[in-house]
């Protein structure tokens, strides 16, 4: 399938108009990963943005001894949000759980693409946050499961 459909049909950019569609496109990659491949590691600063199309992965905290699962994503979910931001770097890991596949776009490619489209730029964005919200609360229900607190 065409990246451009992929993209229209992906919940993280469905509802974009097909100029939008067209930029997004022209900079994403289809890439896979295979089970249990670190996609991102932790404590370094992430380059790309992804969105998955199959399969599924983890974000996790990681420590010398354990990992900690804080929330598993599968198609139509998204990571790499701060690779959108210059000096950012990562707390958690991501780990593909099985053969998982995405559409790959370069960071700083695409942070260009949002300044250039205001428009993109806002909506993208707004997107992004929403993302983020998500990856808080999952934070803190996992946090607070550890504690003990019924969520």
């Amino acid at each position: 399938m065409p990246q451009k459909q992929i993209l229209k049909d992906h919940a993280f950019t469905h509802g974009l108009s097909d100029p939008q569609i067209d930029r997004l496109a022209g900079i994403a990659t289809q890439v896979a990963f295979e089970d249990d491949e670190i996609v991102l590691i932790d404590k370094a600063h992430s380059t790309s943005f992804f969105l998955l199309l199959t399969g599924s992965v983890v974000v996790e905290l990681r420590t010398p001894q354990y990992a900690v699962r804080v929330q598993a994503l599968g198609p139509g979910d998204v990571f790499g949000w701060s690779s959108l931001l210059d000096d950012q770097d990562t707390l958690f890991q991501v780990r593909a759980r099985e053969h998982t596949t995405a559409l790959q776009m370069e960071g700083a490619a695409l942070r260009a693409c949002c300044k250039s489209d205001p428009k993109l730029g806002s909506e993208f964005f707004h997107r992004i946050l929403r993302v983020v919200a998500g990856r808080v609360k999952a934070t803190e229900v996992r946090f607070a499961e550890m504690c003990g607190v019924r969520v």
